[in-house]
């Protein structure tokens, strides 16, 4: 396609950007939309990977057939084969009805799958049935039906690693992936950052009825070099975020900080894998943070008793006092992390002006915790921090609403 025609269909569909490779995933998805070829669109959280699915749907031969678009990870385990196939009267406790199914009724058009990752594997035996065979069983039937549907799915899952993990069919996988396209992250667009902020600022303006908020040069360069983790979406966010809180309509780059969240966490060392395994990323920086909480809380009360102890010994030095070295009984022992000073045996010493007060080897002797151990704890703090509100306790720890309910039945967390 040429420049002109791709740009036709980033002014359609809202998409904004100038970017080389936002614009070759734009003339991939056009040029397989008259085919029937499944399509597995990737790219982390927040690109605006469903903009997609919808550029083939429109350019397709089923443009006047149905779209649905399916968020997988956002619907229980329990229910998502009757949500995305159907199921018969009475086939399960609250089964009072028959139900058609989302492939039931886009037969003829276009199935979004998002968060494809996050189905189960039975249901993933499923999905591939309708892939290869345009087949599928309502649940409690036994009643073959066809289908003639084209699957979309997109993910920020890496599905190899989650392969070589068996959380995802390796098949599957292949008959998903016919035509890959790629969306790549914010922080790889930095030509397209100012573009989409004017946008976003020139919208909300419109929207509040306020004139738009506008940045100076440092405040630019600021948003500049932000890595925004949280892609295209963060960005929208702050912006209106901006645009309603401040009363100044130019920006500068300390207003503009008070906006970005601060970036301790984005560039934690990965125990496997490459920056594009998102699979477990989520997972395992909930078990980062939880460390790093740790670490910072042995840090602190080792300088507290440190502390104590030289207030201890200046006080003694200032009355010229005699002392003896005090012997610590079991019972008032430590129950944190143990700080061991190599001291001579008990015998009276005279502390004298000209004493150093030096810090001696420290032992640290911790009780190991598992890693579910961590994984819970991490859990049950984020749904304190949100009253019990799983949706936004999801969010906060970065990982999908279903795998959210797994964790919290897993550990017993209701």
């Amino acid at each position: 396609m040429t420049r002109a025609e791709i740009q036709q269909v980033k002014q359609r569909f809202g998409i904004i950007g100038n970017t080389e490779a936002l614009s070759r995933a734009i003339d991939v998805a056009i040029q397989v939309a008259p085919t029937d070829l499944s399509v597995l669109i990737t790219g982390e959280s927040g690109v605006g990977k469903e903009s997609f699915p919808q550029i083939i749907h429109q350019y397709s031969r089923r443009k006047h057939g149905q779209y649905i678009a399916v968020n997988c990870g956002a619907i229980p385990e329990g229910t998502i084969d009757s949500e995305l196939f159907g199921h018969e009267k009475g086939a399960f406790t609250g089964a009072i009805g028959e139900r058609k199914g989302y492939f039931g009724e886009a037969d003829g058009g276009t199935i979004f799958l998002d968060e494809v990752g996050e189905l189960p594997m039975p249901t993933q035996a499923r999905l591939l049935r309708v892939l290869e065979s345009g087949e599928f069983l309502k649940v409690g039937s036994s009643r073959v039906q066809k289908t003639d549907v084209r699957i979309v799915a997109a993910t920020n899952v890496n599905l190899v690693q989650a392969i070589s993990e068996g959380r995802f069919r390796e098949d599957l996988y292949y008959r998903l992936n016919t035509v890959p396209i790629q969306i790549p992250p914010l922080r790889e667009r930095e030509e397209d950052v100012l573009l989409l902020f004017r946008k976003f600022a020139a919208d909300f303006a419109e929207k509040y009825r306020m004139p738009a908020i506008q940045l100076t040069e440092d405040a630019k360069k600021e948003l500049l070099a932000y890595s925004w983790p949280g892609n295209v979406r963060q960005l929208k966010n702050i912006t209106e975020q901006i645009s309603i809180i401040e009363t100044n309509r130019e920006i500068n780059a300390a207003i503009l900080q008070t906006y970005l969240p601060t970036q301790n966490m984005q560039r934690l060392p990965a125990l496997m894998g490459t920056r594009e395994s998102k699979g477990f990323e989520s997972e395992r920086e909930i078990l980062y943070s939880v460390l790093f909480d740790m670490r910072q809380e042995v840090a602190e009360l080792k300088k507290m008793v440190h502390n104590l102890m030289a207030e201890r010994a200046g006080q003694v030095s200032q009355v010229g006092a005699v002392v003896t070295t005090p012997v610590m009984t079991a019972a008032h022992q430590p129950s944190v992390p143990a700080i061991i000073h190599a001291v001579q045996p008990p015998q009276p010493t005279v502390c004298r002006d000209d004493d150093d007060i030096q810090d001696t080897e420290e032992y640290v002797e911790e009780t190991p915790m598992s890693l579910d151990e961590v994984e819970k704890e991490m859990i049950r703090k984020a749904l304190e921090r949100h009253h019990g509100k799983r949706k936004s306790a999801a969010k906060d720890l970065n990982i999908s609403e279903r795998t959210l309910y797994r964790k919290i039945k897993e550990y017993d967390l209701d």
